[in-house]
């Protein structure tokens, strides 16, 4: 078999590029690239030229979810430790890992572009540090809770454990994430109990964020109590 398969490779490599694109269409037609095509009945080609028409907004819940499949591929799979246990549903987190202490609820988000370029946190408000990038952390959607009457976008902190977020925008690597307790993110001023809009992201690592997952479970679990920055202490200052 692996004789036959050695030929044909040989035989590939000799063709020109016009002769192999005419295989890949040939071999295309017997094996699909993702079971999506069968849900969608759409071939990849199709389903790719339509998410290259999209406006930027849809583009950017498509990187969110791009960053969503990131964490579980190059994050999640690569835990030898952890068992995903996520449930499809409408959660407030996007994963839930089990280890032998117990379970950590991850939400995902993505560094924020603007205008095509990593958006800086002063962008998001004036007083946070223009040297940091920044996240967006609400719901996509917004609502009112029928029965407390209050908005539903913002997340409210105990909703999960642990903040991961893409650097996609940045770093151009998926598998890249920072990591920080979602205890530590910042109030909004009106309402203690809801995390602020936008939270600032250091470039590097620093003592309130890490780009590893269980260095930040370490932090979750030591029950230590931070802010990941505080307008008088500057950037990565403790509470």
């Amino acid at each position: 078999m692996n004789n036959r398969i050695d030929a044909v490779k040989r035989l590939l490599e000799a063709c020109t590029e016009a002769e192999r694109r005419e295989i890949s269409r040939h071999l295309r037609r017997e094996f699909p690239i993702h079971p999506l095509e069968a849900k969608l009945n759409a071939r990849a080609e199709l389903i790719l030229e339509a998410i290259d028409r999209a406006s930027d907004l849809t583009l950017r819940g498509i990187r969110g979810v791009i960053a969503e499949a990131a964490f579980k591929f190059n994050v999640v799979g690569e835990l030898r430790a952890w068992r995903d246990k996520t449930l499809r549903g409408d959660f407030s987190y996007d994963f839930l890992l089990r280890d032998s202490t117990g379970d950590v609820r991850i939400q995902v988000k993505m560094q924020r572009l603007k205008d095509h370029r990593p958006m800086m946190a002063n962008q998001g408000y004036v007083y946070l540090p223009s040297d940091m990038y920044v996240v967006e952390t609400q719901r996509t959607r917004g609502g009112i809770d029928p029965q407390t009457k209050q908005q539903t976008r913002p997340y409210r902190f105990g909703e999960f454990d642990v903040l991961a977020v893409s650097m996609h925008p940045s770093t151009n690597d998926w598998s890249a994430f920072m990591y920080t307790v979602s205890d530590w993110l910042i109030p909004r001023p009106e309402d203690a109990k809801l995390i602020l809009k936008f939270q600032p992201v250091p470039k590097t690592p620093d003592p309130n964020w890490t780009d590893d997952f269980n260095q930040c479970v370490s932090w979750l679990r030591s029950g230590e109590k931070r802010r990941i920055w505080r307008p008088s202490e500057g950037t990565g200052g403790k509470q």
